[in-house]
């Protein structure tokens, strides 16, 4: 007789041995919590057959975003591939083929139409919410889970996870009244549950509620940190919080503290690291030796694989004052643009001006900045990451027209900040500079 899991979907090639670690994999997915690495292999050691586990892992590697893992991913792929399959799992082994190939929007188009078919498939819910982030689409952030969602019940396990997701795709899409229940909801369901805690956060980003948003992350830190791969993500929004207040000692504490202390190699993690100097730097904070050590680890990591880690990683090599991996980066971007999979347009069309753009702002080419930077300033969600992610490049754009002395541009930007944060100390920053500039 076939496995099925708690929701009636069959499971070829498992058996009860592989499904519990299977099922722990998935919840730890839910929560960002645990290994689900470690779950999920115990699953395939249990039954080698097990072709959702081989998916499932392949998923976890292919959205690291970094080169190692997308080959792990394709392992995952390639041990899935002549494993017996009901139709639904062989349309996820063709969503991971295209995944670990850096065809992102395939595998999210592969993996919407899943859900559509079984609403109930938490798998294909959570990676296809995934690809939608890693790709910036925020319409699908919020569709994908919105389509799904009335056929879930609050009884059901994981049930956390789908309100912490459609959290977060209604915040990117403004709807921050309906985001904010939802989200807190889901942390009441599940406390540890980090991306529905990171889903109120962002709310509360976008809403300048600085005071809010230091309440919330300070609440309970400990459901939110303990065994999480999300915590550095989550002390960053914190960190968010005390730079829109102009506390820098604070975001200093939090950076040598719980966000780069350790000083991760994980891309997801230095590119936390990046963004948060690189708003200190772009304020003209002395950030020390703590540039150097992450370009250090910058430059083991190579480049050219996902576009938004290769702006991140320019912004350490400036930080840091290092020409020659700068220029690696940009000619690794070039090659890049040179193949056939997701990444030639993301770096294309905003990765590579944007990393063009924050190395001329190092170089004080104040002008260029605005140049490259202006034209995908409306487009720059073609190559992922949230909009509180994605802000760095506006404030790169203020700061640097506000350094050219265009007090025009200074003017209009800033304008236009205020109207979208009336309440964030830092717009009322930027706005108090571009008149000063105007009347001298």
């Amino acid at each position: 007789m076939a496995i099925r899991d708690a929701f009636g979907l069959t499971l070829s090639g498992a058996t009860e041995a592989g499904l519990t670690p299977y099922s722990q994999a998935v919840r730890e997915l839910q929560c960002f919590i645990g290994d689900p690495v470690a779950s999920v292999d115990r699953a395939i050691a249990e039954d080698p057959g097990f072709v959702m586990a081989h998916v499932f892992k392949g998923y976890l590697f292919g959205l690291a975003t970094e080169r190692e893992a997308t080959e792990v991913a394709k392992a995952c792929h390639d041990a899935a591939l002549p494993l017996a399959a009901t139709a639904r799992e062989q349309a996820h082994v063709s969503a991971l083929g295209h995944l670990a190939n850096g065809r992102w929007h395939d595998a999210g188009g592969i993996l919407r139409d899943i859900a559509v078919d079984y609403p109930l498939d938490a798998v294909a819910l959570q990676t296809g919410h995934q690809i939608d982030f890693f790709t910036g689409n925020a319409r699908m952030l919020r569709d994908r889970i919105a389509r799904a969602l009335p056929s879930w019940q609050g009884d059901m396990p994981g049930y956390h996870a789908i309100l912490g997701m459609q959290a977060f795709g209604l915040e990117e899409m403004g709807d921050y009244a309906l985001a904010e229940r939802l989200g807190r909801a889901a942390v009441d369901l599940e406390p540890r549950d980090g991306w529905a805690q990171h889903a109120v956060a962002h709310v509360m980003e976008m809403q300048s509620r600085q005071r809010d948003g230091i309440a919330w992350m300070r609440a309970n830190p400990e459901a939110w940190t303990k065994e999480s791969f999300l915590k550095v993500h989550n002390w960053w929004h914190l960190a968010l919080f005390h730079y829109d207040l102009g506390e820098t000692d604070q975001v200093l504490a939090l950076y040598d503290g719980p966000i780069y202390g350790e000083r991760s190699t994980l891309a997801l993690n230095m590119v936390d690291a990046s963004a948060i100097l690189w708003r200190l730097y772009l304020g003209g904070v002395d950030a020390g030796d703590r540039w150097a050590a992450l370009a250090a680890n910058w430059a083991k990591a190579g480049a050219g694989n996902y576009a938004f880690n290769d702006a991140h990683a320019m912004m350490a090599f400036v930080g840091a004052g290092l020409d020659a991996p700068a220029l690696t980066l940009l000619e690794a971007q070039r090659e890049a643009m040179r193949g056939s999979d997701d990444n030639v347009a993301f770096t294309r069309d905003v990765g590579h001006p944007l990393t063009l753009a924050i190395k001329a702002f190092g170089e004080r080419n104040y002008a260029e900045t605005v140049r490259l930077i202006r034209p995908i300033r409306a487009i720059a969600h073609r190559f992922g990451g949230s909009h509180a992610q994605r802000d760095v490049i506006d404030l790169t754009l203020i700061e640097a027209a506000l350094r050219a002395g265009d007090g025009a541009l200074a003017r209009a930007l800033t304008a236009d900040r205020s109207m979208a944060r009336p309440d964030s100390p830092l717009s009322a920053l930027f706005s108090r500079r571009a008149a000063d500039l105007s009347e001298n």
